[in-house]
């Protein structure tokens, strides 16, 4: 079930988002000693995770991580892990942080490990992008792996899209549909258009399979501009 939040501007979105993640971290806690958040990188979560990080949780009780991120160092400018650790790291005193890549090692062993060894579970609240391609996550359906990605019962899953830079480290399509609640932040007509054609009709392409695997539902929060 798709559920659509709409706003006037990016800031309000961020605002109103970063208030949907609070309450529903302060549901999981409620019932479970620990939750987890899986948030996105990119450009367009930065207003979002700065309006987080001023709000108010139980962070000694949350372990974050990210949905996806490129295989670069975290000082990197294009990596995930540094737009977290800019924006968000700072204002979550006593948040376990929890990355997804390893560049001193092989990414292939270490996406091996992360499966092997993650004792987490699957986030309580993960925060969606996407692309104009219909990708979400790093799932690109260019990728040789996509198949893989798409039917694999493993957690993580390596992925190398064609048309976009950098091996990508994401969690699997399987893990993304078993979350507790997720919540997907886009702006713009045209991505609400591929968003809603997903919808309409299964595509082969991350959203939609991620729309159309049964028992999922997504809050979508939409700015206009």
């Amino acid at each position: 079930m798709i559920h659509w939040r709409t706003y006037p501007t990016r800031q309000a979105q961020a605002l109103a988002l970063a208030n949907a993640v609070v309450a529903r971290l302060d549901e999981a806690l409620a019932i479970r000693p620990r939750a987890l958040l899986a948030v996105s990188g990119g450009t367009s979560p930065k207003a979002f995770l700065s309006q987080l990080a001023r709000l108010p949780v139980a962070w000694r009780d949350v372990d974050i991580t990210l949905v996806d991120d490129r295989w670069l160092p975290p000082t990197h400018a294009e990596s995930n892990a540094r737009l977290v650790a800019e924006t968000l790291l700072p204002g979550v005193d006593g948040a376990h942080w929890l990355p997804l890549v390893d560049t001193t090692t092989s990414a292939a062993l270490h996406v091996q490990t992360l499966n092997d060894t993650w004792v987490h579970g699957v986030p309580q609240v993960c925060v969606l992008g996407m692309g104009e391609d219909g990708h979400t996550a790093s799932l690109f359906a260019d990728a040789v792996q996509w198949r893989n990605a798409i039917t694999t019962h493993d957690r993580f899953v390596l992925v190398q899209p064609q048309h976009a830079p950098h091996l990508r480290v994401s969690w699997s399509l399987a893990a993304l549909a078993s979350c507790d609640r997720l919540m997907l932040q886009i702006q713009g007509p045209a991505k609400r258009a591929v968003f809603e054609a997903a919808q309409a009709e299964a595509q082969d392409n991350a959203i939609s399979r991620l729309i159309h695997c049964e028992g999922v539902n997504i809050d979508v929060f939409w700015s206009e501009e």
